[in-house]
């Protein structure tokens, strides 16, 4: 996404929920990773934003950095430092 957006969406509708691109979010954690655990850190991350609420979500996220903290710390920071743009998705109902 872009850096700075969520605050100037925010500064002129405060009201407004706002929810990063679940695709960015993914693609820009995936850029840390090497081609041999492509698929697993990917099928991590699914579980994640594909929970059906978000406490299962955060599970998921523990879950995920137990795994690959070691090798990938930074998607798990990632993740964390914006989950109050990313948790919005379990806001709604699955339908939208």
């Amino acid at each position: 996404g872009l850096k700075g957006f969520p605050d100037a969406i925010a500064s002129v509708y405060p009201h407004t929920d706002i929810q990063l691109c679940i695709v960015h979010v993914v693609r820009n954690s995936l850029r840390f990773v090497s081609w041999k655990d492509y698929k697993a850190v990917t099928s991590g991350l699914k579980a994640i934003y594909q929970a059906s609420t978000e406490e299962n979500a955060l599970k998921s996220l523990d879950i995920f950095c137990d795994q690959w903290n070691h090798q990938y710390p930074k998607i798990g920071e990632s993740w964390r430092a914006n989950w109050e743009n990313i948790r919005t998705i379990f806001s709604y109902p699955a339908e939208i």
